[in-house]
């Protein structure tokens, strides 16, 4: 279902840990929600492909994608080809696909201040994944979620009593293998959290889970659907 909780402000992944898994067999890749609604699509790649290459080179932004329209927070992630994070960026607020993907791609390529921007001439060795957050809720407490299964966003005070939040994606802490714990702490550090972190301090964190619908293009597979669209006319 689209997004419409109340928006939160934009995210940023923190390491190569919140990047998403490359998968090569991207015709599997499309996710199917627990209602049977698949959104995320391999077009969804194209598109930020087409739109990083246009802005590199000084061009009109290309047409109008023929996916859906409708709101989901996102994530555009780039990756080379050894997998190593070259770009991060998404929002919690319900953006509208078209337009946020268009935003994003270029955001997570352009201004992840981790990294200088993306330069021309690594286009051919990056992967571009897009990964539309839902199912949103409420933890009851910080270990109320499943790893491999949840994304969390946490929100708490630090040492110096502002509010701060933090996340990872589904996917970051079984690829890292790690704990609820060592995931929930690795997550106040993140947030810039500096203080000893107690039970009781973990305990007075609001956490929220979702999921994720992720799909991965590389610049190759990215290649041969722009073949497959030259002759279709559509996304």
């Amino acid at each position: 279902m689209p997004w419409n909780k109340k928006p939160a402000s934009q995210e940023r992944s923190s390491n190569p840990a919140d990047s998403n898994q490359s998968n090569h067999t991207i015709a599997h890749n499309n996710v199917d929600h627990g209602d049977g609604i698949r959104v995320a699509c391999p077009q969804m790649c194209i598109y930020c492909f087409d739109v990083l290459i246009a802005y590199v080179q000084r061009q009109s932004d290309p047409p109008k994608p023929s996916f859906t329209d409708e709101a989901y927070p996102l994530f555009v992630t780039w990756k080379t080809s050894d997998q190593h994070l070259r770009g991060c960026i998404g929002t919690f607020s319900g953006r509208r696909l078209h337009a946020g993907l268009r935003d994003y791609a270029l955001n997570s390529a352009m201004k992840d201040s981790r990294f200088s921007p993306v330069r021309k001439e690594e286009i051919p060795g990056l992967s571009c994944t897009v990964s539309l957050l839902t199912d949103f809720q409420e933890a009851n407490d910080y270990l109320d979620w499943e790893i491999g299964v949840h994304g969390i966003r946490i929100e708490f005070k630090n040492e110096h009593g502002h509010h701060r939040s933090a996340t990872y994606l589904p996917e970051v802490a079984k690829e890292q293998e790690w704990t609820k714990i060592e995931t929930i702490d690795s997550l106040l550090r993140k947030g810039g959290y500096r203080g000893y972190i107690s039970s009781a301090f973990r305990a007075s964190i609001q956490t929220t889970r979702y999921c994720s619908q992720k799909v991965t293009v590389s610049y190759n597979e990215y290649l041969q659907y722009r073949q497959q669209i030259s002759q279709t006319g559509n996304y």
